[in-house]
């Protein structure tokens, strides 16, 4: 069984020939849980993101994890790395897989993603994962691992004051990591109320609507900002509003991923403080980190508020687009 995207909430469910054997390098894995991103929304909601549409159908899911049926890790449970670099390009040899200008990524372009029952990935992208790690919270190792990627975009130090501007799962667990990191305080702006009690819960100092933040930012910190911002919206008011709640010489990692191939901000502002930008790509190398976290206190299972089986994957998009809870899951096995 396999959920395929034909186009904008198109998304069929149907049977196809299972993968064949696996190559050598590659691993057949039973797919058993498929986190649902914001991404994977764009996809659905809008047939696309940015500048790039849906060419031909194809499978979504890269949140995902699995049990390997075939190949060194036959029989264990394992998150999947939704990436795959060439390995040879010189960003690939630099280290910087994420930046491999002909990465393949699940559920994107030809490479169909993880709402099927089987398919077949390379080796070195299977991370074993340990007993106390649920199917689900495999899953979420992947959002977990852009959380982690940008906080160190960000440049987050001990003791810095940190906004996070955008409450869904990346930006709860972006949250979280900049208080691992040794944040000394954590805010984040949402417009959702449940989503701001859901970041309270995973350690910010306070959350706020958007039309409150720059205002109780500036009585939090005595007009000064803070002194890293972690972007997770993917909107021109989000960027807006890191900005204005940056202080000066701040950095701003900007992650969230727009629906427009262009985005906009305050230049003004921006240059008066001297902000510096990073882009946020996807994430480098987290894993094993991810793994540490989730094994030493992080509860990725209170993220899930919804399943889904995947006879039913649509109405899990569905709901997952309304933003009702928080992460939503569909159960393929």
């Amino acid at each position: 069984m396999v959920a395929r995207l034909h186009g904008a909430k198109d998304l069929r469910i149907g049977t196809e020939p299972a993968p064949g054997p696996a190559p050598e390098g590659w691993s057949r894995v039973a797919v058993t849980s498929v986190g649902i991103c914001g991404s994977d929304l764009h996809w659905f909601v809008e047939g696309g993101i940015g500048e790039t549409g849906i060419s031909d159908p194809v499978v979504p899911g890269h949140e995902f994890a699995g049990v390997v049926r075939e190949g060194p890790l036959a029989g264990r449970r394992v998150a999947v790395d939704p990436a795959i670099p060439c390995g040879t390009c010189e960003q690939c040899r630099a280290g910087h897989g994420n930046l491999c200008r002909t990465v393949r990524f699940a559920g994107h372009g030809d490479l169909d993603g993880a709402l099927q029952q089987e398919l077949l990935w390379p080796d070195h992208l299977l991370h074993p994962l340990p007993d106390q790690i649920s199917d689900d919270a495999g899953a979420l190792l992947e959002p977990l691992g852009v959380a982690i990627h940008a906080v160190g975009m960000a440049h987050v130090a001990l003791g810095d004051d940190v906004l996070v501007v955008g409450g869904g799962p990346i930006g709860v667990l972006s949250a979280y990591v900049a208080r691992r990191a040794g944040a000394r305080r954590v805010w984040v702006v949402e417009p959702l109320a449940h989503r701001r009690t859901t970041a309270l819960r995973y350690g910010a100092e306070a959350a706020w609507a958007p039309a409150d933040a720059v205002d109780a930012l500036e009585e939090a910190t005595a007009g000064r900002g803070a002194d890293t911002v972690v972007e997770m919206a993917g909107t021109d008011d989000a960027i807006t509003i890191a900005v204005a709640g940056a202080a000066a010489g701040a950095r701003v990692a900007l992650g969230g991923i727009p629906s427009q191939p262009r985005s906009s901000f305050p230049a003004s502002e921006a240059r008066r403080k001297g902000l510096t930008f990073a882009m946020v790509r996807r994430m480098h190398e987290t894993y094993g980190r991810a793994i540490a976290l989730a094994t030493s206190g992080l509860d990725l299972d209170g993220l899930v508020t919804a399943r889904f089986p995947l006879t039913d994957a649509a109405d899990g998009f569905t709901a997952a687009a309304e933003r009702a809870g928080d992460k939503t899951v569909v159960a393929v096995s």
